[in-house]
């Protein structure tokens, strides 16, 4: 089932369909704009938190819009803010796109399909095809896919709106391109002049693998035998329920936001605690997403994409399918966007609702008086799949019954790849079929998270476990300790995590104790996974600043959204995350934003085409002295009479 909204209910529910249309119709009238507009960004102006905090059901609700537009023809960019409540325009401002450090907004769909156009039309690139065996028929056949073009202080980048545009050969539509990329051939399309402004062809012919490694279903006719039904069955319904874009399920409860930018946001999460309503985490996104690669080659050394600022996840979020990905009682949120032309539509399905059953919670057999007792984990999930070109992307938020909180980036799709030379190996990554490489990458994600651990003022300690030399506290040399420290300044909590000690972070609120005299509070629990490769001063080291460290805590600002800056697209670096936090605020009992930047860094393999398995990185967190008790104690110890192996009970 699909949620459908026409009025909203609270201050924070996405822009309905009608919202979206009067707020670009109010806009385009009030500043007579013409019919170059394009709108990169339309998304609920957020109210401010004290605001969101003391509204009440029935009251009256100001709505606005934030809207980004881009004159195709010109390049001209300006922000605005649109009261739809008043039907007036309240800000327009022009963004400063041509002078340094430039930046522009996301590259929209429109663009993708005009870039290649306008490559294909380009002489220098029709030789360059030419040159590499291509008739005029395989030309046409010619995949070509616009990419960010990054920022490289080129004379021919400065103050253009750019895309780069790399070829794959395809004997027919329907083939996997990226199994037969041409390598030497890069063009550097100019959106707004719409023309190659820069063409790469490398004097080096190296031959296009033309091996088909095709993935759709019709590629394979023998299917693995075997795989009986598997159904998730729930006939009584979900535990959950839905009012609007809130969701209540097993004590939690939250609302469901969704912007072009990050995809699904979580607004007000917290913890109904023996009938006391438990605020955790005011808002929960992920803000950005870079993906640098490891190849200095003409093809490669530029692709850095940062795939929420240069293109939006929320934008480019699939339209789920029950069955597939999803399983079990579905419930499917439906979100209204803007397309290019500030028109609104529906996104079917871009959001959903399930529950899972996950493995044992907790249990205990005392043998002494018999006494069993087992209760088993259901978590709910709330995910979103978003496609960037050619690599998938899935995000689960979990929420469990004993109070954890988990984020789990899913990573799929298919590998950039690399055409090898006759006899060669690959040095910049690995080999994953004949004459075919997969460039080394790295994945990074950045979740922002405005806490609100049992009210607004919060405060981040650092932990870690350190041995204890021997002495007379420690003759058996067993004893360890637990070191803790305050992050007191901004620049104090520009953090990396540490496997040796086991470092983590505790947000907490030093104004309410808990049941043992403590601050009440929640455990980060990172992975200390690597962080940016790629050398400092590098273009891509500068621009994705907010990779170079696990855990940074900024002090909260309304203006301070995302984890690499408003325009990532083609800004020439030093924005984010490094910004904010050079301003080094006291953020000791404050209320304050933790940012997590986690990822993968992958070196290809054959088993990673023709579409790879799904790799996950992600975070939990965990209460720590925010519950007296386990407080999933309560659990009823049902059985479970549709799972049977030889037709017992599966558990009691």
């Amino acid at each position: 089932m699909a949620a459908q909204f026409s009025i909203p209910g609270h201050p924070l529910d996405p822009l309905t369909e009608r919202e979206i249309a009067s707020a670009t119709d109010i806009l385009l009238s009030a500043e007579k704009l013409g019919p170059n507009t394009r709108f990169a960004m339309a998304q609920l102006d957020e109210p401010p938190k004290a605001e969101v905090l003391a509204y009440t059901p029935g009251q009256a609700i100001r709505r606005r819009a934030f809207l980004v537009t881009v004159d195709s023809k010109t390049g001209r960019v300006h922000e605005a803010v649109v009261d739809i409540t008043a039907r007036t325009v309240v800000s327009v401002v022009e963004r400063a796109v041509k002078t340094p450090p430039y930046g522009q907004p996301p590259v929209f769909l429109e663009e993708f399909f005009k870039a290649g156009d306008i490559v294909k039309a380009d002489a220098g690139w029709r030789r360059a095809m030419t040159r590499r065996g291509l008739t005029d028929a395989e030309i046409e056949l010619v995949q070509v896919d616009p990419f960010s073009a990054g920022y490289f202080d080129r004379d021919a980048e400065r103050g253009r709106r750019l895309v780069s545009a790399v070829s794959y050969y395809r004997a027919d539509r329907k083939d996997n391109g990226y199994a037969s990329p041409i390598e030497g051939v890069v063009a550097l399309v100019d959106l707004i002049e719409e023309k190659v402004v820069h063409l790469v062809d490398e004097d080096e012919i190296i031959p296009i693998p033309k091996k088909k490694r095709n993935y759709n279903r019709e590629s394979f006719a023998d299917k693995r035998p075997g795989l009986k039904p598997l159904d998730i069955v729930q006939r009584d319904g979900p535990s959950f329920s839905v009012d609007g874009w809130k969701v209540t399920w097993q004590n939690w409860s939250f609302r469901i936001g969704f912007t072009p930018r990050e995809g699904l946001v979580l607004h007000q999460l917290g913890y109904a605690d023996k009938g006391r309503e438990r605020p955790i985490i005011y808002r929960a996104s992920v803000t950005e997403m870079v993906v640098p690669y490891a190849d200095p080659s003409a093809n490669h050394f530029w692709k850095s994409a940062f795939d929420a600022g240069e293109y939006g996840l929320g934008k480019l979020a699939n339209a789920l399918e029950l069955g597939c990905d999803c399983l079990g009682h579905i419930h499917y949120f439906d979100i209204p966007v803007a397309d290019d032309t500030g028109k609104p539509f529906v996104m079917k399905n871009a959001v959903c609702l399930h529950e899972e059953d996950y493995g044992i919670l907790w249990k205990h057999y005392e043998f002494r008086n018999d006494t069993y007792e087992v209760r088993r984990s259901r978590r709910l999930v709330i995910s979103f799949f978003a496609t960037v070109g050619n690599y998938d992307y899935g995000f689960y938020w979990h929420l469990y019954q004993d109070g954890t909180i988990q984020l789990e980036a899913k990573l799929t799709g298919i590998i950039q790849t690399a055409a090898v030379a006759p006899g060669k190996t690959y040095p910049w990554g690995g080999m994953v079929d004949d004459n075919l490489g997969g460039p080394t990458h790295q994945h990074f994600f950045n979740v922002r998270m405005h806490m609100m651990v049992d009210g607004e003022k919060n405060t981040v300690s650092e932990h870690e476990f350190q041995p204890r030399p021997w002495g007379r506290d420690n003759p058996y040399g067993n004893v360890f300790d637990t070191t803790s420290r305050v992050l007191a300044r901004e620049r104090d909590a520009a953090r990396e995590a540490d496997g040796r000690t086991g470092r983590y972070w505790k947000i907490s609120n030093p104004n309410v104790t808990n049941s043992v005299g403590k601050p009440t509070g929640y455990k980060l629990i990172v992975q200390p996974s690597p962080l940016m490769l790629a050398q400092e001063g590098s273009f891509v080291h500068q621009r994705g600043g907010f990779a170079s460290k696990h855990v940074w805590v900024t002090r909260f600002d309304p203006a301070e959204k995302y984890a690499s800056g408003d325009y990532p697209n083609q800004h020439a670096g030093g924005d984010g995350l490094p910004r904010y936090s050079a301003q080094n605020r006291p953020i000791e009992n404050e209320d304050i934003v933790v940012w997590h930047s986690f990822g993968h860094t992958h070196v290809c393999k054959p088993e990673d085409f023709p579409v790879m398995p799904v790799e996950y990185a992600g975070f939990t967190l965990k209460p720590n002295g925010f519950f007296a008790e386990n407080p999933a104690m309560d659990l009823p110890a049902d059985k479970n009479d549709a799972s049977v192996e030889g037709g017992g009970s599966c558990c009691g």
